[in-house]
């Protein structure tokens, strides 16, 4: 009998690993296929401005804190796995988009495997829904081929959840490790983990998620001891935490997270279910509810307290427990009612991948960020041609993409000086002698009628903001700069001026 029952037990996981298989492949193909297109897209803003140049530290001089960018107190768990990607198929922007994406593959995965467990109490099979609500949203469509912290970070969160609520402690509390080495703010999770447990009494295994504590204070104790700063650079701690906290950014910071996550890109209609259903729907009241529930808000909370850019990809580790709570919510629904529905919020998330907003947003949001990255290949081609012999002012991160061939925009380096922003102050002082040639670019969406066209939110922005216009052509020509030439895609553009006229 013994025999018998490991034969029964070995078969049963040989037929889950290949169920697994089967589900990553079915949500791996379409999220590849969707993106074969982009596979050679230069890299975007804070991937060559901060995450692509730490990893090739790491791969060329063996530096686990950055040297060629500004260090921060970001581990460097993504940065570790792209080095063992590279190691084994070499540096290029091809294999960094595949390595992103399979991460995000799993997180889809994760995301089914997660909604089955929540949505056991639930009638019909809406564990589906979710991961393909995720793969048509547009923020997950970007993050996924992006070499940035939040889909890693989205994968690993749902991971711990997943493997907590079937209450393989062990386990989670590794994958929770790993969770705050690639992004420090995952700590919200064991965090809840420990007290959950805590609150059952169950203290050694409770015990278990101080250790994702522990690593990420070993990682801070190695940053400090190689910058002299806990959080790497007292820059990026002034906005992240200082800046971050003033308690009118902080009020509308948390405002636009509910904002975003609830109400954008067509999200308002898995609230309206949510809200009609929360009381005749007793999947959603389960205590493993309580701990996504839990997860997600403190996630929430954090995410909008510091971090003084304000980003929407910060919410990526909530936003698969959102659509989730909706798939289970339209269960509670009729038939008639429940498929509409879904199709559009299926509908209007895909939509939204090419409408653009009428306030700003970060291009990276969506199909916006393919248009930036190509407008500088066009600039940056134009500058290799014709300004090798001069130097160009322009904004970071565009500094780092004229001056390293590794960030897929130019062949050899350029002559640059940077300047922080395109406001006509910051231009004026850099000394003339300086540069000979200016590149400037739509670093902000602002359309023509959009939210900022109205002067009460140009005040309100430059007072907690420090919001500025860009310096014009007309400025430019005040300074000597001339037009040379510009291009322009869906609301962006990106110019070149020269002193002389040419």
């Amino acid at each position: 009998m013994p025999v018998q029952r490991r034969r029964r037990r070995h078969s049963k996981k040989k037929n889950q690993r290949r169920y697994l298989a089967v589900f990553f492949f079915l949500f791996a193909v379409p999220l590849f296929a969707i993106h074969s297109q982009l596979f050679t897209l230069p890299f975007f803003w804070d991937e060559h401005g901060q995450f692509i140049p730490t990893a090739l530290d790491l791969l060329r001089q063996g530096a686990w804190v950055a040297r060629s960018t500004i260090p921060n107190v970001h581990p460097p768990g993504v940065e570790v796995y792209l080095v063992a990607w590279y190691k084994l198929f070499g540096f290029s922007i091809s294999v960094t988009r595949v390595a992103m994406l399979l991460v995000a593959s799993f997180g889809l995965l994760f995301t089914f495997l997660l909604a089955i467990e929540l949505s056991r109490e639930a009638k019909g099979a809406p564990a589906f829904l979710p991961p393909f609500l995720l793969l048509v949203s547009p923020l997950f469509y970007t993050q996924s081929m992006m070499a940035q912290l939040d889909m890693p970070a989205m994968a690993l969160t749902l991971l711990v959840l997943l493997l907590f609520i079937k209450q393989e402690y062990a386990w989670a509390a590794l994958a929770a490790v790993c969770l705050v080495l690639v992004k420090e703010t995952g700590i919200v999770i064991p965090f809840v983990a420990f007290l959950v447990l805590m609150w059952r009494r169950d203290f050694l295994r409770a015990a278990w998620f101080v250790a994702p504590a522990i690593a990420l204070a070993g990682w801070l104790f190695l940053l400090h001891h190689a910058t002299g700063y806990w959080l790497g650079d007292p820059g990026f701690a002034h906005y992240n935490v200082a800046y971050a906290l003033h308690p009118v950014r902080m009020t509308l910071s948390l405002v636009r997270r509910i904002y975003y996550l609830f109400f954008a890109e067509f999200r308002w209609i898995g609230t309206l279910v949510l809200l009609i259903t929360i009381k005749k729907c007793p999947a959603l009241r389960t205590p493993a509810w309580a701990v996504a529930a839990a997860a997600a808000l403190l996630t929430l909370l954090l995410v909008s307290l510091l971090g003084g850019a304000e980003l929407e990809r910060y919410l990526l580790p909530v936003l698969p427990i959102f659509y989730i709570a909706v798939s289970v919510a339209m269960t509670s629904l009729t038939r008639k009612a429940m498929l509409p529905l879904s199709a559009a919020l299926l509908i209007g998330l895909v939509a939204n991948l090419f409408w653009n907003p009428p306030y700003p947003f970060p291009y990276e949001n969506n199909y916006a960020m393919v248009d930036f990255v190509r407008l500088q290949q066009l600039a940056a081609e134009y500058a290799e041609r014709n300004l090798a012999n001069r130097t160009i002012a322009t904004a970071w991160p565009y500094t780092a993409a004229l001056e390293h061939p590794d960030y897929g925009f130019v062949t050899h380096k350029l002559n640059v000086v940077e300047t922080n922003d395109f406001h006509p102050a910051s231009i004026q002082a850099i000394q003339a002698a300086r540069f000979d040639a200016l590149i400037t670019y739509t670093r902000t969406w602002t359309p023509e009628n959009g939210v900022i066209s109205f002067n009460l939110v140009r005040r309100f922005l430059r007072h907690f903001y420090e919001w500025e216009y860009d310096i014009t052509p007309e400025e430019c020509l005040g300074l000597g700069l001339h037009p040379v030439i510009s291009w322009s895609a869906r609301g962006q553009s990106i110019s070149v001026y020269t002193r002389g006229n040419n």
